[in-house]
């Protein structure tokens, strides 16, 4: 069991790191026994990962600010940011460094609309419509907002011939409650529409979602 190469780096799996703590220098067996044991090489055995240099310490921090304040920066904004600040970095690196970091740039996400396929799915009802009159057709959806610390989720509800936002609620999760609030208050504000259309989201094909607009 021997650490793999990548790119002139070292990499460790966590099998091979699980044995090498495993590896006591103070046990009454040599570490050489105690190798051959676990099944790695002795000069594995032997090695001791380098630890985080103080540049990289700061450089990683000086990521993590400038995370705070742009949540929205890919690792090519990131970089651009520290050269303004006299810090040269390559793109690669910069990846490298917000991955090790724990850093993710926030932006809206594809799982607003996953969909459940346990849900029954209803037929579309707008081919060939002409909308011509408010209230003859709503339309829901949600988006995903990033914020200076995490995300919301803000749905809304449209008539499509006003193009009117006839209510709209944030939340920071995706349950079904907060979608239904948003319909019930368009309900009670402007009465109730003919056809309520969304895509096949699992949050709009829920029970409780459809008992609704039953």
């Amino acid at each position: 069991m021997l650490p793999r190469l990548h790119n002139g780096r070292l990499i460790w799996s966590k099998e091979l790191k699980l044995c090498l703590k495993a590896v006591d220098p103070t046990s009454q067996l040599s570490v050489t026994q105690q190798a051959k044991i676990l099944g790695i090489a002795r000069s594995t055995a032997h090695y001791q990962p380098k630890p985080i240099s103080d540049a990289e310490r700061g450089l990683r921090t000086k990521i993590d600010k400038l995370h705070l304040d742009y949540p929205f920066a890919g690792s090519r904004m990131l970089c651009d940011l520290l050269r303004r600040q006299g810090l040269v970095v390559g793109r690669k690196r910069g990846a490298r460094l917000m991955k090790k970091t724990g850093i993710e740039a926030i932006y809206r996400k594809t799982n607003t609309s996953r969909r459940n396929f346990a849900h029954k799915v209803y037929p579309y009802l707008l081919r060939n419509v002409t909308i011509d009159r408010p209230n003859q057709v709503w339309a829901m959806d949600s988006t995903y907002l990033p914020m200076k610390r995490g995300f919301l989720y803000l749905a809304a509800v449209i008539d499509w011939h006003s193009r009117k936002i006839l209510s709209f609620r944030l939340s920071n999760t995706m349950h079904t409650d907060f979608y239904i609030e948003a319909v019930n208050e368009a309900i009670q504000k402007y009465g109730i529409p003919e056809i309520m259309n969304t895509d096949k989201g699992g949050q709009f094909t829920s029970l409780e979602f459809i008992d609704l607009l039953k």
